[in-house]
């Protein structure tokens, strides 16, 4: 099956100059839906996770049936403020200004194997942070794992994980 051709791709969003890759596309189409996610549970299985974490809010929806597909759990990273009881957080720089990124107390015990999953990775900030979070809480950061790679923005080559991606468009 085609995924990259089902993609829908939306110039010039959020802002001037960014081509917008919409998963929304496949998520509506339940054949590409089921395929994309057969795909991502045999880009995972290899990693041999215990636990998979979604980066809010793409990444639970990618995440949320892998987990299921595998047989293991799910845990939330999310932003500031949309986690109930005590968090951890960490504090990250992007090339635009700075954000946090939190996941609830207890959600992830030490040792366990992690696969981070995301829909897409451009520069890779938010999912560098990420994996930085997960260790911060005795995570064993096995890999991460993307619907898309947009290779030419380098994100992959800085995550300090190994990872893999099923689709990667280039020149975006």
């Amino acid at each position: 099956m085609d995924l990259a051709g089902i993609i829908r791709r939306v110039p010039d969003f959020p802002k001037p100059g960014i081509l917008f890759y919409d998963i929304s596309t496949i998520l509506k189409d339940g054949a590409a839906w089921r395929y994309a996610v057969d795909q991502l549970a045999e880009v995972v299985r290899p990693f041999g996770p215990t636990l998979l974490a979604g980066i809010e809010s793409r990444g639970f929806v990618f995440a949320a049936p892998l987990a299921y597909k595998l047989g293991i759990g799910f845990v939330m990273i999310r932003k500031v403020g949309k986690l109930p009881g005590t968090v951890a957080s960490h504090a990250y720089d992007l090339e635009y200004g700075s954000d946090t990124l939190q996941i609830a107390d207890g959600m992830v015990a030490p040792g366990s194997r992690v696969v981070l999953v995301d829909d897409l990775i451009a520069t890779g900030g938010t999912a560098k942070a990420s994996v930085e979070l997960l260790r911060k809480v005795g995570a064993e950061v096995a890999g991460a794992a993307f619907m898309i790679d947009l290779p030419d923005l380098g994100g992959r080559a800085n995550l300090g994980t190994p990872s893999k991606a099923l689709l990667a468009f280039e020149d975006s």
